[in-house]
């Protein structure tokens, strides 16, 4: 496995990412980002190594109500909430950016697990991105010091969990620092893992409990937004199954939400698929 890794030309570079405190002075770049013309917003999404079952399925949840905008999930390959947020920007079609602790090349990257990861990333048109010369390995002050680029490369910041005492944090306050919007999950006050979000939150951070939230912190209209327009082309079926399209649901929530039974369901999505007005993925349905 080798890596078509190449000197990411300063010109190039997001505007945001010159305008941090500490700019790197050179970066490495493997793939490809989304061009500065292309209307996307760069989320950097990220939370505990030692997750939760509730993190991960959240993780999950808000990346997939995504689906279909113009999101790019940015994150640093590390194990935990990092390589799921990778992941379920594949699974939803979004581009993401890896930054990890460690230079490009595969016999360097870390974790070392997360190579294939790293190589699907690439192979789904995202990127890979490093201050670190190709071969260099990674090192306790490499983490802190690469999530300042993470937090540059960003219009926003997610959190997901994070202990009080965390390296999440550390990012998170990057982003206060660059003037970037913190975003967090809130979560169980019975969980060591809640104890960030909840200090962010009290800190003024944007609480985040759908991915219609997150689209309207990054200033992009939502789905049901885009939809208003149509709606007097649509029958009184379609236009309940869009009032229950708040976020990503499976056929048999959606049923039950929208109180109709599973045939007439079946029968109101085929046509409005055909209309363009959902999509199917990974199981859910979604507004488009």
């Amino acid at each position: 496995m080798k890596f078509d890794i190449r000197e990411f030309e300063r010109s190039e570079w997001p505007e945001r990412l010159l305008e941090i405190p500490q700019p790197p002075q050179k970066l490495y770049l493997a793939g490809n980002l989304p061009s500065e013309n292309s209307g996307y917003k760069f989320l950097c999404v990220v939370g505990s190594r030692k997750y939760t079952n509730y993190g991960a399925e959240i993780v999950h949840k808000l990346i997939s109500g995504l689906a279909g905008s113009k999101v790019c999930i940015v994150s640093g390959l590390a194990l935990g909430i990092d390589t799921i947020a990778h992941r379920a920007a594949i699974e939803a079609g979004l581009p993401t950016i890896a930054v990890p602790g460690s230079g490009l090349d595969p016999k360097s990257i870390y974790p070392s697990t997360n190579i294939s990861l790293a190589e699907k990333v690439i192979e789904k048109g995202g990127a890979l991105v490093s201050e670190f010369e190709p071969n260099f390995k990674a090192t306790t002050w490499s983490f802190p010091q690469r999530n300042r680029i993470m937090a540059g490369l960003s219009h926003a910041i997610l959190v997901i969990e994070a202990e009080a005492k965390s390296g999440t944090l550390i990012t998170a306050r990057m982003a206060t620092d660059y003037n970037r919007d913190v975003l967090t999950v809130p979560g169980s006050i019975f969980s060591s893992t809640s104890e960030g979000p909840h200090l962010l939150l009290k800190l003024g951070a944007t609480p985040i409990t759908s991915s219609a939230d997150i689209l309207e912190a990054l200033g992009l209209q939502t789905k049901t937004a885009n939809l208003t327009l149509n709606l007097d082309d649509c029958s009184p079926e379609e236009r309940k199954i869009i009032e229950c399209l708040t976020e990503p649901l499976e056929r048999d929530d959606l049923a039950i939400k929208a109180n109709i039974t599973i045939t007439e369901l079946n029968t109101v999505l085929t046509l409005m698929e055909i209309k363009g007005l959902i999509s199917e993925n990974g199981g859910q349905i979604y507004l488009k």
